[in-house]
């Protein structure tokens, strides 16, 4: 049986659509590649539901989730692991683990309007999240716990205080 989403699936091309819709019942919406239109943008600016941003884990992707997220609020991001995504050489949805996916989708991360938390990047120098040989490491871990995709330290920063994650609980994770 399909998993049921009322909303849309922002995905970039259409080997994602067919093996997304096979598992997933919902609205899919193309990109065509990192050229995002502005008829594409306005019809997700205009539209009333959920949309999921689920883009290839790579620059080509991160480039169309920056664009879109510059232009529309409340976007729900879903990242999957590059490591997952591969097969035949090509890297991207289409390659990937529909089991992975699906749960990804689940575990959506939402970015708001404005960032909720009050860390800051002396938090991450003090924590070892910045700086220090293994700051990299550290942080992409983090961001697997939390579903927070792969990022640098100004947008896992951003992704901290989105989520509202105190200084505490992150000196947690870091442990």
């Amino acid at each position: 049986m399909k998993k049921k989403i009322n909303g849309i699936i922002v995905v970039e091309g259409k080997t994602d659509v067919e093996l997304l819709s096979s598992y997933i019942d919902a609205e899919f919406v193309i990109t065509n590649g990192s050229a995002i239109d502005e008829k594409t943008i306005n019809y997700l600016k205009s539209v009333n539901r959920d949309i999921y941003v689920l883009t290839d884990p790579d620059f080509p992707g991160k480039k169309i989730r920056d664009e879109l997220s510059q232009n529309i609020l409340n976007l729900k991001h879903v990242f999957i692991k590059k490591e997952n995504s591969i097969k035949h050489g090509k890297v991207g949805v289409a390659e990937g683990n529909i089991e992975e996916i699906l749960l990804a989708i689940d575990n959506a991360y939402i970015e708001k309007e404005e960032p909720k938390g009050n860390l800051a990047m002396s938090d991450l120098n003090e924590l070892g999240l910045i700086g220090e040989k293994d700051s990299k490491q550290k942080r992409e871990e983090i961001c697997e716990k939390l579903n927070l995709g792969f990022c640098n330290a100004k947008t896992f920063l951003k992704r901290l205080n989105n989520n509202c994650v105190s200084k505490e609980e992150l000196r947690n994770y870091v442990r």
